[in-house]
């Protein structure tokens, strides 16, 4: 007797569909196809690093360079049309890879500068621009994101490659380049802290940093079975939307105070401040003639630093005593712990302070002569941003 073959079941059978649809996208881009979300190994992994061969043919991804293209139709377009782009508008692209989003870009805009990296990447971008009638509308920059300057643009949409998101989150809000929004697709770890609030468990030197100069919004979630290869986290799309005013404050004394607090950042401000190499730190750096009033990023950026503060002041005893007595050192440290006392910070928590409230405390520190800049670092928002290059193995911040 016969047996009845059983149905495929409908999760299957969506499964080997969409994947039939991925394999036409990939014909179509001329990449070669892979596994979509099996994390090969280390011998494996060398084979998605290997030289191109037949170009005409396929295309290897690097994924240690954060090449993970976005392949949904769908949520291509709704990042397009989230993002309010005008006929007229210039947009700037960072990262765009194989060109999907480009394409997309082209079709509603004025004009798009691409920045790309990859030589690889650039030659299949302008083919398949001119094989759209787009070529004139297309502008590729062959260089480093971090590194190279901006042209001028109304707005930025991106798939921003991993590991280099804080820096350039640091550089489009703390940059020269005025821009009216960024829609940008990150990793949605690092898009939660992005847009976490005091309180929160993601609450972080960099969600207070950014939302000092931008309003930050949450558009959706991406899955990582959308992208090719297949990445090991899901992504976030936000929205990034400069103040039009921001508080009167010295950025670059702001960042450095952001820094000290978020150093530890569920330690109460007390026991942060009252730490011997904290204090010799301050009162080196208050001895300087306090900050100038020119605004610009330094090189620690939206690094959480939240690990490297006992690395960072190593040093200071050596570089400060001879010239710091004890008496001076313990008038200093009495003043700082006033400054706290005298509104109360002494018991509280960088974690769960506002905005508000961190920069009522720098004015308090500020006028009784407590700085926290160090003049000496360089003060060329250029020379910041290329130095971010270094934290890569701080990819959230």
């Amino acid at each position: 007797m016969l047996r009845k073959t059983r149905s495929t079941p409908l999760s299957l059978t969506r499964f080997i569909y969409l994947y039939q649809q991925q394999q036409r996208a990939v014909r179509q881009l001329g990449t070669k196809p892979s596994n979509r979300c099996t994390h090969k190994n280390k011998d494996d992994d060398k084979k998605i690093h290997s030289p191109i061969k037949h170009q005409e043919d396929y295309i290897f991804f690097h994924k240690s360079k954060g090449q993970h293209i976005l392949t949904n139709q769908r949520v291509l377009d709704s990042i397009v049309r989230k993002s309010s782009i005008n006929p007229d508008d210039t947009v700037l692209e960072i990262g765009p890879g194989t060109g999907n989003l480009t394409l997309k870009l082209l079709e509603v805009s004025k004009k798009v500068h691409a920045i790309e990296i990859d030589e690889r990447m650039v030659e299949i971008l302008n083919r398949r621009a001119a094989d759209r009638g787009f070529q004139d509308r297309l502008n590729v920059i062959s260089k480093d994101a971090l590194k190279t300057e901006f042209p001028q643009f109304d707005l930025v949409v991106a798939n921003i490659p991993y590991g280099i998101s804080s820096p350039l989150v640091a550089k489009l809000v703390y940059g020269t380049k005025s821009f009216r929004s960024a829609t940008l697709l990150l990793q949605k770890e690092f898009a939660r802290r992005l847009l976490a609030s005091p309180g929160d468990s993601e609450f972080n030197r960099l969600a207070v940093n950014v939302k000092l100069v931008a309003d930050v919004e949450f558009v959706m979630d991406v899955s990582k079975r959308d992208f090719l290869p297949c990445p090991k986290v899901d992504s976030s799309v936000v929205i990034i939307r400069p103040k039009a005013e921001i508080s009167d404050v010295n950025l670059d004394e702001w960042r450095s105070f952001t820094r000290t607090c978020f150093s530890k950042k569920n330690k109460t401000l007390g026991a942060t401040f009252k730490q011997k190499k904290k204090v010799i730190e301050l009162l080196r750096l208050s001895k300087q003639k306090g900050p100038n009033n020119k605004n610009f990023v330094n090189d620690d950026g939206c690094h959480s630093g939240e690990d490297d503060d006992d690395e960072e002041a190593s040093g200071v005893d050596d570089l400060c005593s001879s010239s710091c007595s004890e008496m001076e050192m313990s008038l200093f440290k009495e003043k700082i712990i006033q400054v706290l006392k005298s509104a109360a910070f002494e018991d509280k928590r960088p974690c769960k302070l506002s905005n508000e409230e961190l920069l009522h405390l720098l004015s308090l520190f500020n006028q009784v002569g407590i700085y926290f800049h160090d003049k000496t670092v360089p003060n060329n928002a250029d020379d910041a941003a290329a130095a971010y290059s270094s934290y890569q193995q701080f990819p959230f911040v």
